[in-house]
């Protein structure tokens, strides 16, 4: 499967842990020096920074580094609430601000917190509606919105994002359903591993493959039919290794997930080998699958820089 993407390289940093937020100033500052595009934080109840309060704090430490959320879940907080929250970072940021919003996935979440665990098709009827809002509070004059999940009454949103109509919009997805919604209403798609589980498993793992991205993106293909060039791909890479020794790391990552060798060698999930080795292997995958905007951890923030010295803007 080829694609036309013509994208330069972006790359971003999945940051998490409360590790990572001793001096979270000064590592913001460092991926902006290194060439990293965006700051991203997940949005879930356990060991980590609140996306929000890290996402100004990081936007207010740099110039240029982007910064988002990978990805806000809709059932966490109520679409106007939220937009308002982003339109105000995107204000205080210079237009800085990415927003990814999903329809939420991990059942421990919800579980701990007590917020209702519902079906799949609830959950995305509900992200759906929750997107059609945040849309259209951002938008110009008073905004009214009818559904099943919200009512929207003659809501005039303030502050208005500097970046117009909106902020860019990333959904990520591992599903016919919400792949075909990212088609047709996001910026940027980030293509996912299956989730339906509510955990990180076999089932999960197995929709990793080089075979099963292709598939995924044959879905974002036919949904977005002419928007299709107007989308960029994002993959967040969850096996990173810069090494000399490719082989052997692939060996190792594929023991420890218990799989293949192959999947780990061949899946776009993966950046393993020299700067080298990864950077052509990103050329590759680009010209394969269109991915563009690469995500790695905040782990690797240092021994990822020689590949984004070498893709970035290309």
């Amino acid at each position: 499967m080829t694609t036309a993407s013509g994208r330069p390289f972006r790359f971003g940093v999945q940051l998490s842990g409360p590790g990572e937020s001793g001096d979270l100033a000064a590592l913001a500052r460092t991926m902006e020096t290194l060439g990293y595009d965006v700051a991203t934080l997940p949005d879930h109840f356990g060991d980590q920074l609140a996306p929000l309060p890290a996402m100004m704090a990081m936007a207010a430490a740099t110039t240029e580094l982007r910064v988002g959320a990978l990805v806000f879940d809709n059932d966490y907080k109520h679409p106007v609430v939220l937009a308002k929250e982003l339109a105000t970072i995107d204000v205080l940021s210079a237009g800085r601000v990415e927003i990814g919003i999903g329809a939420g996935w991990m059942k421990s979440d919800y579980d701990e917190s007590g917020i209702t665990y519902d079906r799949a098709g609830v959950r995305v009827d509900r992200f759906e509606e929750g997107l059609a809002v945040i849309k259209g509070v951002m938008a110009d004059g008073p905004f009214s919105f009818q559904g099943e999940h919200y009512t929207i009454t003659d809501y005039d949103g303030q502050p208005v994002p500097v970046q117009r109509p909106h902020p860019p919009i990333l959904i990520g997805g591992g599903g016919p359903r919400v792949l075909s919604i990212a088609a047709r209403e996001a910026d940027i798609i980030g293509i996912n591993a299956t989730l339906s589980a509510g955990v990180i498993g076999p089932e999960a793992i197995a929709s990793m493959t080089a075979e099963a991205v292709d598939e995924k993106i044959a879905v974002v293909q036919q949904a977005a039919g002419d928007r299709l060039g107007d989308i960029e791909l994002n993959i967040r890479t969850f096996f990173v290794s810069v090494t000399d020794d490719r082989d052997q790391a692939v060996a190792d990552m594929a023991a420890f997930a218990r799989v293949d060798d192959e999947l780990i060698r061949n899946t776009p999930f993966a950046v393993i080998g020299s700067p080298d080795q990864i950077a052509d292997d990103l050329l590759a995958r680009r010209e394969r699958w269109g991915f563009s905007y690469i995500t790695v951890g905040g782990e690797d923030v240092e021994s990822f820089a020689p590949v984004v010295a070498a893709l970035a803007g290309r």
